[in-house]
């Protein structure tokens, strides 16, 4: 009986620390993810998310 015990307090180990590392690797690729320099403009939105200044119409400023 002791023996059994022992086995599934191994396995349940194994299974916590594979979960673990499991977890801290899509972590890591997300925090990649989101800090990888981009080659493209993002449209509106600046990278460091502030809203980026409009240009003047030349036309209105006369």
């Amino acid at each position: 009986m002791k023996k059994l015990l022992a086995l599934a307090v191994i396995a349940g180990g194994v299974l916590f620390v594979i979960k673990r590392n499991k977890a801290a690797k899509a972590e890591a690729d997300l925090w990649r993810e989101a800090t990888a320099p981009t080659e493209r403009p993002l449209g509106t939105a600046s990278s460091n998310g502030s809203a980026p200044a409009k240009a003047a119409d030349a036309s209105r400023n006369n």
